[in-house]
């Protein structure tokens, strides 16, 4: 383990993802460790804001009174008390998108160098590449909460519309001191999005590529797809992961760097011509338990740029039908 190993059995993709990564223990090497130490922080940083998004609850109950009672000061005053320290976390969720924005340059200025193929790459800096694929885990999984608690979006337009209300009123010289308007206006785009973290890499993926040529990045991104695809599809590979949790884990960063590849390649990642075999990655999907990967294959119908093009075939728009 630790290593890449080739397939050297078979040519499964004619891709160049035949090999098998090592995601539960790959270690960084020397000229790994500055940005592996980097970027660990802001991943260790990660787990706290899942946890955080998981137990939000929101303050519905205490919204929901204020607005049926406007006159009541004591049930106004409550609904403020319930709301501020919620969107201080939403402030948190968004300042942390803008580190792993960060991040994911500093993983892609090494990943997607000229100076080797995507291949060696993720072979000779498995550590990071280890750490691209975290970023794409949290991602997806941060989404997927976000898009099942609607008390996000609530919480955040009654604090905007109620700071909005006292400034009218100049019933508080602070009011906002939380959020100033600048950042709420850029926390409300952010909020809008169904994928906003995906959103952020998205940008970020683009902004990158407008500076190098293209198809390093493009070409990091469906060799690490063809990985996961590789190692999901052949027993031998997949038996070699400690948990099951890794198989999750692998499905999602496929995903994730499908729909990035979609996001940053001009045609996208559905047309003929692309270097992920779409067809197999759907097909390996396909083949898990439905209710673990239901949010993946949603999030190939809804969150992807090219699907429904024209250059799509109609066996994939078939495929990813849902039933």
């Amino acid at each position: 383990m630790g290593n890449l190993i080739k397939v050297l059995t078979r040519d499964i993709d004619n891709n160049g993802g035949n090999f098998f990564l090592d995601f539960e223990n790959a270690q960084p090497s020397q000229s790994e460790t500055d940005v592996w130490e980097k970027v660990n922080q802001v991943l260790t940083e990660a787990q706290v804001i899942l946890e955080d998004l998981q137990s939000y609850k929101g303050a519905g109950e205490e919204i929901r009174q204020a607005i049926q009672n406007p006159s009541v000061e004591g049930v106004q005053e409550k609904a403020w008390s319930a709301v501020v320290p919620l969107v201080i976390k939403l402030k948190t969720f968004y300042e942390f998108s803008q580190k792993l924005e960060t991040s994911l340059q500093c993983l892609l200025d090494v990943l997607t160098s000229s100076s080797s193929t995507p291949t060696q790459h993720l072979e000779q800096k498995q550590a990071l590449a280890r750490q691209f694929a975290h970023i794409l885990h949290f991602t997806l999984r941060f989404d997927e909460l976000k898009m099942t608690n609607p008390a996000i979006q609530n919480d955040f337009s009654y604090y905007r519309r109620t700071i909005s209300r006292m400034r009218i009123n100049n019933l508080s010289s602070e009011a906002g001191s939380e959020v100033n308007n600048e950042l709420a206006n850029r926390m409300s785009l952010f909020y809008a999005s169904a994928t906003p973290m995906l959103k952020t890499l998205s940008d970020a993926t683009s902004k990158f590529v407008s500076d190098v040529p293209i198809e390093n990045t493009t070409d990091c991104l469906s060799t690490m797809a063809s990985v996961c695809k590789v190692m999901l599809d052949t027993p031998e590979y997949r038996s070699r992961f400690a948990s099951e949790e890794t198989v999750l884990f692998c499905l999602r960063v496929m995903v994730g760097v499908i729909i990035l590849y979609d996001h940053v390649h001009p045609a996208g990642a559905f047309v003929k011509t692309s270097n992920i075999d779409m067809k197999g990655c759907i097909r390996v999907l396909k083949e898990q338990p439905p209710s673990s990967v239901e949010g993946l294959l949603n999030a190939l119908r809804y969150t992807t740029k090219h699907l429904n093009d024209e250059t799509t075939s109609k066996q994939i728009k078939n495929m990813l039908q849902q039933n």
